[in-house]
């Protein structure tokens, strides 16, 4: 699904015009027309961040849509050679092996954690 759509999709849900979605944003409506009709790339960060509250979506979701990477998710990739390798052998994962890794990494954390906490103790 594109961006424009989606976001479009969005605030019909939300029962919102195009001049209220803008207004609670602080974008132009001309713009935000322009946005989901597909004539303008999508907006940049900060703006998705404000739709994504205002329309109570996934912004993670939006940000992928605009072909954009969360910056949070930029800073771990750029902390070690060893993440973009990593995010490289997990690119044909489907969405239940990548949840089965995402729990696995929990368990990981969790004891990693408790061992923390047994040591300074």
């Amino acid at each position: 699904m594109e961006f424009g759509k989606r976001l479009r999709e969005l605030r019909l849900e939300h029962g919102l015009n195009q001049r209220e979605l803008s207004n609670k944003v602080g974008i132009d409506f001309t713009y935000l027309s322009k946005i989901e009709t597909g004539k303008m790339s999508p907006p940049s960060q900060d703006t998705i961040r404000k739709l994504a509250e205002v329309l109570d979506a996934d912004l993670d979701e939006l940000l992928v849509l605009a072909g954009r990477v969360p910056d949070d998710v930029k800073e771990v990739v750029t902390q070690s050679r060893e993440h973009p390798a990593f995010l490289r052998e997990i690119s044909d994962l489907d969405e239940q092996e990548l949840e089965e890794l995402r729990q696995k990494a929990k368990e990981i954390r969790k004891k990693r954690n408790q061992r923390k906490a047994s040591d300074s103790n």
